[in-house]
């Protein structure tokens, strides 16, 4: 078992990259107890920090939860560990590089993919100078890839929580939202949570949920809600639909949003996961690309997941903006029949994927199988 390992992150796209690798590392450090060194080396402390508040953003050295954070300049003259990963091609400093031998182990850390040939890709070797060894690892949904990213205790986390009453509404007076829906929650409102893209038919969403009782918040981190046809929450008191925007969270925090919510409504790769685990009706909003090759993505998704026909549609609905189709299809997917079905599938979902060996396991055995101790 491999006793050290550097993560590089380069934060490109927000915060799902540094998300995945900050959750990797916890998991590394977890499974391997104190004879374990993981480094995360980041080139963005400051973002780092908005899902760690422990993170110093100008500290050259320090150690949270048992991983050392290191600046990406820093980096390059450190002695390699036994295993590198380099988090979705980042490429690390070319001074550390320089350093690698054939013993260190060096995984590229892809991008999460349903699609039919990342068990294809999985594991394979990509040619090095000077007989470095490195390989590629899809993470993925089935046993053929990498796996997903889970806690051994996440499920258990997650079904402790939802059996507590008390602990949503605590969650959002922490949060800030206000005793009126704080009431309106306990008596039985709605709770949507949405983190998407600046393209999304949000307007389209308010007039959806507006058909639909009953009552909705919809709970948003600050800058991420921009329509204009629901009043935000302590402006409208009389609304079918309020909008709550809150600070940013740790990731902790984040989970239990999740976990709180009717109905999820999320974006990119590491909210995903988080959204399956929370085994809650979802919404996955995959990130724009040109071609519409994100649309090629969700379509490999959905042909993995359990869900019916008009989910599915939703789905589509969402990431194309078709605010007609989402107008018809979530009202009626949020009442009676079809929503206990579709909470049935997701909670269904996550529990068979949660069967699965998470990706840290399976990330564990492959080194293991491919250490080189000389």
């Amino acid at each position: 078992m491999p006793r050290s390992f550097d993560i590089f992150c380069r934060v490109v796209d927000n915060y799902g990259d540094i998300g995945v690798c900050w959750r990797l590392a916890r998991e590394l450090a977890r499974r391997g107890g104190p004879e374990r060194v993981v480094r995360l080396c980041s080139d963005d402390l400051r973002t780092f920090s908005r899902i760690a508040p422990g993170v110093t953003p100008t500290a050259a050295a320090q150690t949270i939860h048992g991983i050392d954070i290191v600046p990406w300049a820093q980096a390059a003259t450190a002695e390699p560990a036994d295993v590198v990963i380099e988090a979705f091609a980042c490429s690390p400093p070319a001074g550390y590089l320089a350093r690698l031998t054939p013993r260190q182990l060096w995984i590229n850390l892809e991008y999460l993919s349903a699609e039919d040939w990342v068990e294809s890709c999985h594991g394979l070797p990509s040619l090095q100078a000077g007989g470095l060894r490195k390989f590629f690892f899809f993470p993925g949904f089935t046993a053929g890839t990498g796996g997903l990213l889970r806690e051994d205790d996440l499920i258990a986390r997650r079904d402790a929580w939802q059996r507590n009453a008390d602990a949503r509404l605590s969650l959002l007076a922490r949060l800030g939202v206000s005793t009126e829906w704080l009431q309106r929650l306990q008596d039985g409102a709605r709770l949507v949570y949405v983190f998407c893209y600046p393209d999304s038919p949000q307007n389209a969403l308010v007039q959806a949920l507006a058909g639909a009782a009953p009552d909705t918040l919809i709970l948003a981190p600050e800058g991420v809600w921009h329509a204009g046809s629901a009043p935000h929450e302590g402006t409208g008191s009389a609304s079918k639909v309020g909008v709550h925007a809150h600070a940013f969270v740790d990731q902790e925090t984040f989970d239990q949003m999740l976990w709180s919510a009717d109905l999820n409504i999320v974006r990119g790769e590491d909210s995903l996961v988080r959204a399956i685990w929370a085994g809650r009706p979802m919404i996955w909003q995959p990130y724009r690309q040109a071609d519409d090759l994100h649309l090629e993505k969700l379509a490999a998704w959905l042909a993995r997941a359990p869900y019916a026909p008009d989910v599915k549609a939703l789905m589509y609905a969402w990431s194309t903006g078709d605010s007609t189709t989402l107008a018809t299809r979530l009202p009626q997917l949020l009442q009676g029949d079809a929503h206990a079905r579709w909470a049935a599938q997701a909670r269904n979902w996550s529990l068979t994927l949660a069967g699965q060996t998470s990706l840290a396991q399976r990330l564990e055995r492959f080194c293991t199988e491919h250490a080189q101790t000389r």
